[in-house]
């Protein structure tokens, strides 16, 4: 027998051809039929998907299981290695808040976490708030959104979600009783805000298509819920919040390229709320309350990278702003936070973070760290009328470091190191930054991860991640989940391309709508750069990325095949072209103005026709292809990656497999635990190896 000869195969998709047409263009869909027609019943019950659907969906994990057999030992090495790096009982630095601090705590072994409290300044004593870990026992998936306490410390609310479909219910319990007050909130999105006076709860209603629609507001206490506010446009997302200095309960509208703020005076929680400034297109802005003034960030006039606003009115309409930070191309503001004495703004400048405090006099500091790539991050609190604010620093060698700031004498205090339990020693590593050259001359920053001692020769293997949508910067963070590939000698990079905002938002308005191709073309000019520089060979490269990363995964492996060893794609959106054109979708209108509309616009339609990963595959040679998803995602439907991989396995023209795994029992987001959701990056990160090592020839 041929011992190189595969001895599993894979399902074959049956095909049922559905012609499309559209706006005169015409697209076939040989597998539209995984798509559940009752997909909004399946998110909420999956027991209620179609048998085929559930039968073929299962054929692909057994074959997945097949294939990766003899990784599990690896698998299980890498996993208890992650596992070996996280503090079991590691707690959160407490939030003070007027008498209490509030934190968060793990017991040993537990998958989620304890809320708790204790009274300021005391160690001894703690009154649980929430018990995650028992509310969690015996159901697969449990995962707790927004969880927070009344302004007057006499409530706690939490939304929870139990099948991975992003539908929440919200409980509210007394304190005091330790019983639940009113009925849960069902179908409601993972936000909700307490008004400031400890009366009112305001919650999000998500529809039947899983869209925050409307904004209701409930007496705290229980009692019948009043509709605030419903958006008519079904392309925005609903928010809400309450300005730092309690004075107005906000509601925020908006998607990728617009915002409006609504206002309710917290005086009058009952009131209706006030546009603050109406919406304009591609205008974005963003407001809090500084005691006697708004304080306003916005890209309006021409502000790509954005200024800060100052208005005196009650109404903080466009007409009474007064530019205060001033706009400078290059120094992105990425947001800020309000104190009673300051305003803390970060910003970003080449792929590096800082934080830029500002006194009600106008004077000025920065506070920035000298590592060559880092991650600085500030940490919300409670309290505005205090001088200390908390930042979260990190480097790619760096464990996260939780300081307190004084604003006023500058001193930091370091309340917390991530503790590494197994041991880390960052003298080991060695984090670079390098810029490779795209074709249109931009440079794009690559921030590398490595032992000290890795060979620079090419023979290292690379996992090149990547994700480039929504302006979503990747930061060059501490992770002790990459450490299980660099301590086995890999070269971990990751590729700041366009579509985030690692430099700047004009670098995500680059690469998004008729730009997007810059983020795939910027990816593969990144892994060129590593192959010229020495640190990568051509096919002896992993490529990471996840939904947006994982569209990013399916256009570079349809561009250049070659390059590739291996290719990750978790909960990958590669149906771009079919989900655009799917109002029915949650994120369907609310995201046209990052992908284009193909359903109105011709020219959207053909942009997103050229680079969509499941329309642009075609015969030729694949590598090693992993595809992941999640049976409840309502971001990323299940259907998106079964069908790629269908799709990609009847024109393949080469040897290398192309696996499936389905979460059955989760979301987006995966596993809601966190030692499970290790399992599943335990996965991926074996696929990598055994991929690029091409045991697969023997499976």
């Amino acid at each position: 027998m041929d011992q190189t000869a595969p001895r599993h195969v894979p399902p074959i998709a049956r095909k049922e051809p559905k012609r499309i047409e559209q706006l005169g263009r015409v697209r076939v869909d040989e597998f539209a039929w995984m798509k559940d027609e009752a997909w909004q019943q399946v998110l909420r019950d999956p027991k209620v998907l179609r048998a085929e659907v559930r039968e073929h969906l299962e054929a692909e994990n057994a074959y997945t299981k097949a294939m990766l057999a003899d990784t599990v030992p690896l698998q299980a090495a890498i996993f208890e290695e992650m596992k070996g790096r996280i503090k079991e009982d590691d707690a959160s630095v407490p939030a003070p808040d007027g008498p209490w601090e509030y934190y968060a705590r793990y017991e040993l072994g537990a998958q989620q976490p304890i809320h708790a409290r204790r009274r300021r300044g005391e160690t001894d004593r703690e009154q649980v708030l929430l018990d995650e870990e028992a509310l969690a026992k015996g159901k697969p998936y449990f995962r707790v959104g927004a969880a927070s306490h009344s302004p007057d410390h006499a409530l706690y609310a939490w939304a929870a979600d139990e099948q991975g479909s992003e539908y929440y219910a919200i409980r509210v319990k007394d304190l005091a009783t330790g019983e639940e007050v009113g009925p849960p909130i069902d179908s409601a999105y993972g936000d909700f805000v307490f008004s400031p006076d400890s009366q009112w709860l305001f919650w999000i209603w998500r529809d039947e298509n899983a869209r925050p629609s409307k904004v209701f507001r409930r007496p705290a206490r229980g009692g019948d819920d009043a509709l605030v506010y419903e958006e008519a446009d079904e392309g925005m997302f609903l928010g809400v919040g309450v300005a730092s200095d309690d004075s107005h309960v906000l509601i925020h509208i908006g998607n990728q390229e617009t915002t409006e703020l609504r206002l309710i005076p917290s005086s009058d929680p009952t009131a209706e709320p006030l546009v603050a400034e109406p919406r304009r297109v591609a205008v974005k802005y963003s407001l809090d309350h500084w005691s006697d003034r708004w304080v306003i960030r916005t890209n309006d006039d021409g502000a790509v990278d954005f200024k800060l606003c100052v208005s005196d009115a009650a109404v903080p309409a466009k007409a009474t702003w007064r530019d205060w930070i001033m706009h400078r191309p290059g120094h992105y503001i990425m947001g800020f936070a309000a104190y009673a004495g300051h305003i803390v703004r970060a910003e970003r400048v080449e792929a590096l973070d800082r934080l830029v405090v500002t006194a009600r006099d106008g004077a000025e500091h920065m506070v920035a760290f000298d590592e060559e790539a880092y991650a600085l991050g500030l940490e919300d609190g409670y309290e505005y009328a205090t001088t200390t604010t908390r930042f979260v620093y990190q480097s790619p060698t760096t464990p996260r470091q939780w300081f307190d700031y004084d604003l006023v004498t500058r001193e930091r205090t370091l309340r917390k190191t991530q503790e590494i339990p197994s041991g880390h020693d960052a003298g080991r590593y060695l984090a670079r930054r390098l810029h490779a050259t795209a074709p249109d001359g931009e440079t794009v920053p690559i921030t590398l991860l490595m032992l000290k001692d890795a060979p620079r020769d090419g023979s290292a293997p690379v996992l090149l991640y990547g994700y480039g949508a929504y302006g979503h910067a990747m930061e060059p963070a501490f992770s002790i989940r990459n450490l299980s590939l660099v301590d086995r000698g890999w070269i971990w990079a990751v590729a700041h391309i366009r579509g985030g905002s690692d430099k700047g938002w004009g670098w995500f308005l680059d690469g998004r709508k008729a730009k997007k191709p810059n983020s795939f073309t910027d990816f593969i000019a990144c892994a060129e750069h590593l192959i010229a520089e020495g640190y990568a060979t051509k096919g002896k490269m992993a490529a990471y990325g996840g939904s947006a990363g994982g569209m990013l995964m399916g256009a570079v492996a349809n561009l250049r095949p070659d390059l590739w060893g291996a290719v990750i794609a978790a909960v990958p959106f590669v149906d771009v072209l079919n989900t655009m054109s799917d109002v029915s979708l949650p994120l369907t209108p609310p995201e046209w103005p990052e992908w284009g509309n193909p359903l109105e616009d011709p020219a959207a339609y053909d942009v997103i026709a050229g680079y969509s990963p499941y329309d642009n595959v075609s015969a030729q040679a694949y590598p090693p292809i992993l595809a992941t998803g999640g049976l409840s995602d309502p971001r990323v439907t299940y259907w998106e990656p079964a069908k790629w991989v269908a799709r990609l396995r009847e024109l393949h023209a080469g040897e290398a497999p192309i696996l499936l795994k389905i979460n059955m029992e989760a979301g987006h987001g995966g596993a809601s635990g966190r030692f499970d959701f290790l399992k599943e990056i335990a996965l991926d990160y074996a696929f990598a190896i055994w991929a690029l090592e091409e045991r697969w020839r023997a499976a």
